[in-house]
């Protein structure tokens, strides 16, 4: 009878044990497949060049203005979902093309560094051709 209850303790333990090792395999290949050069990689998530970063150079063409108040007053305030601050009048911001949302410039170029996408929405961010066309529809709407 202790025989038994011994052996079964046992096999136990080394099933258990194999059920660890299995486990631990499974999420370290899952882990070493998702990263490249130490950054996680999310397929279809890359700037218009092909390359998996932002360059300075498109960051730059993102349209940037100047926060002002709506003229009837807004509801609520409208803060930036990166830093979590209340936009204030004179900060500077900026427009991603894709989605319309609006960031700090700072905040939301500090993202787009480490991953060209929306934090919001996870949009693709395609700086636009040139900065005017998007400076004027931004005063139209």
């Amino acid at each position: 009878m202790m025989m038994e209850i011994l052996v079964s303790v046992i096999l136990l333990f080394v099933g258990i044990i194999i059920l660890v090792v299995i486990h631990i395999y499974i999420v370290g290949r899952a882990f070493r497949s998702g990263y490249e050069n130490g950054q996680i990689m999310v397929p279809g998530l890359t700037s218009n060049n092909g390359s998996k970063k932002i360059s300075k150079e498109d960051l730059k063409n993102l349209p940037c203005f100047d926060y002002k108040v709506a003229e009837k007053g807004e509801s609520s305030p409208v803060e930036c979902v990166i830093c979590l601050g209340n936009f204030n009048v004179g900060d500077k911001c900026r427009l991603l093309p894709n989605c319309n949302h609006s960031f700090h410039s700072q905040c939301i170029d500090s993202w787009l560094v480490m991953a060209p996408i929306c934090p919001v929405c996870r949009t693709d961010i395609n700086p636009p051709e040139t900065s005017v066309s998007i400076a004027v529809e931004m005063e139209l709407t």
